[in-house]
């Protein structure tokens, strides 16, 4: 078996100082650039595994911290499973953090956080990474931070960001249901604190307005991320006169409860009623039957997301590293979804 490589084998290979890799690996601002990349090119190269003890977990250089507030433990559970494969790969190590975004005192909390724990860097996920407050106070502090949000493009050039295109992925899929002849389509929302609940809203109106349907404000339904919203939710719009023949629930959770209700109430799927989720979590491929879905790849984007935050750790300044990169979830039709019923 081969030995593992040293800190002094990288010093060599890059032709630098036993000192000079180790300023590097610390992320010490005192390093040039270029002798910051010889030296990340021969750990690469060595695949030289930093000793996180013997530094003593020093903050940037050692550790990443994952702070959340969602409802959707599937998506928690990809998203940790994503940072932690990026944390293994890169040498770094992994602080889960879950809070309450509705707390009066979040700003103070996260910052008590990562003061105590002293990690380099944060990924944020919804609905923290759109919380202004948050964002303003890390930046004041020049704490690294990568954000994952809903959205065509980056908001802006304040941190690295993987922005994903739910707008345009809703209206892929309210245009399936077009082309299987539906008109009565009825939008079941998700939690309004997310940005993801209006994108996804805000794509469904796109499709509809495409094809000169004006969709009454009936056919919206506001609601919660979960299960039991969607089974409520469905119960009421079944009950109505006039039903619609398809839903496009906001993620496979709420579409998952709409199926349940919808068996509850004797409805057949796809015949009577097509229903439509978003996220392609396991709620829609256990469902019966499988649910119509846009495929999200949490873990990837969650990885991804690493990537850009420790290349930004990486960088000698603060803010000299801005990356961002997009996701459109791809459209997938399964058996939830036909032909509207002549």
């Amino acid at each position: 078996m081969k030995p593992k490589a040293t800190i002094k084998d990288v010093a060599s290979l890059a032709g630098v100082s036993f000192k000079t890799v180790s300023r590097v690996i610390n992320n010490e601002g005192s390093v040039a650039d270029a002798m910051k990349e010889k030296v990340w090119k021969a750990i690469k190269t060595l695949d030289y595994k930093p000793n996180l003890s013997a530094r003593g977990l020093r903050g940037a250089a050692s550790a990443i911290g994952f702070i959340y507030d969602n409802p959707n433990s599937n998506y928690v559970i990809d998203m940790q499973s994503g940072i932690l494969r990026e944390c293994r790969e890169q040498g770094y190590e992994l602080i889960i953090h879950p809070c309450n975004a509705d707390a009066d005192d979040l700003v103070t909390e996260v910052m008590d956080m990562i003061h105590r724990s002293r990690v380099g860097g944060l990924v944020l996920t919804p609905p923290l990474s759109e919380n202004t407050a948050i964002l303003e106070q890390l930046a004041a502090k020049h704490v690294r931070f990568v954000r994952i949000v809903s959205g065509s493009n980056a908001p802006d050039h304040l941190s690295p960001c993987v922005y994903i295109d739910d707008r345009n992925a809703a209206r892929n899929i309210t245009e399936h249901l077009l082309e299987l002849g539906h008109r009565d389509i009825a939008f079941l929302g998700g939690d309004e604190e997310h940005g993801s609940s209006g994108e996804r809203l805000a794509g469904y109106r796109d499709a509809l307005a495409a094809k000169g349907i004006a969709a009454p404000d009936s056919m919206f339904v506001p609601g919660t991320y979960s299960f039991e919203s969607g089974v409520q939710r469905t119960r009421e719009l079944l009950s109505r006169a006039q039903r619609p023949t398809a839903i496009f629930a906001c993620n496979d959770e709420i579409a998952a409860g709409t199926l349940f209700a919808a068996r509850i109430a004797g409805v057949d799927v796809p015949n009577q009623l097509s229903i439509a989720g978003f996220e392609d979590s396991p709620f829609s491929r256990q469902a019966w039957p499988n649910l119509t879905t846009a495929q999200q790849p949490t873990q990837v984007i969650a990885q991804r997301a690493t990537r850009l935050l420790i290349n930004s750790l990486r960088s000698t300044k603060y803010g000299q590293v801005i990356e961002s990169e997009g996701f459109l979830p791809e459209l997938l039709k399964r058996e939830s979804t036909g032909p509207v019923a002549n």
